[in-house]
């Protein structure tokens, strides 16, 4: 017998300052069996780092066709592409050809870096893409965030990110590994 998905909910509130972005989200996550905290709380922060009331979660893992989160317009082509991991290169070729803009949040200590010593060379011309790293102790941090029903707080200023909860409140550390040329 299969598991199913668990529903976690999070009310984020958001204020980005750099997009004048001030706004309540009540996210509702759908949590693959295999999905570790981490991954999920990382999808969290990518929804608030790009916060749209047009971006979504895509189906989840396993769904090669589809992103972690993305937005289209109202003609349905994809502006904004977004996953959490280590996606292959061929996947990212075809998310870049497919989408406005690409966005990558890795994670995973020394085996985030060999992937990119891999993939890097290969996507490097995609002008389109931004590959960031999301270092080891904000995956910490943002993993003991997690449970079921959640509150959480994002404040994003002069391009630094903050992530809290009643009882805790820490920096997101990110590192650009590629920053797109131009967006289409």
């Amino acid at each position: 017998m299969a598991l199913k998905s668990t529903i976690c909910k999070a009310a984020l509130r958001i204020a980005n300052v750099d997009r004048h972005h001030y706004q309540d989200h009540a996210l509702t996550l759908a949590r693959h069996p295999s999905e570790t905290d981490e991954r999920m709380m990382l999808r969290i922060l990518a929804f608030a780092l790009h916060a749209d009331d047009a971006l979504q979660f895509g189906r989840g893992i396993g769904t090669d066709d589809e992103p972690d989160l993305w937005q289209k317009d109202l003609t349905g082509v994809i502006e904004l592409w977004i996953d959490v991991g280590q996606p292959d290169e061929r996947l990212l070729r075809k998310a870049c050809g497919r989408a406005r803009q690409v966005f990558i949040y890795s994670y995973g200590g020394h085996d985030a870096g060999k992937w990119w010593q891999r993939a890097g060379a290969r996507i490097e011309r995609a002008e389109n893409l931004t590959v960031h790293h999301v270092v080891p102790a904000t995956c910490k941090a943002l993993a003991s965030l997690a449970a079921r029903n959640m509150e959480l707080q994002c404040t994003i200023q002069d391009g630094h990110a903050w992530m809290a909860s009643d009882d805790v409140s820490f920096a997101v550390e990110l590192v650009a590994l590629k920053t797109a040329a131009s967006v289409r």
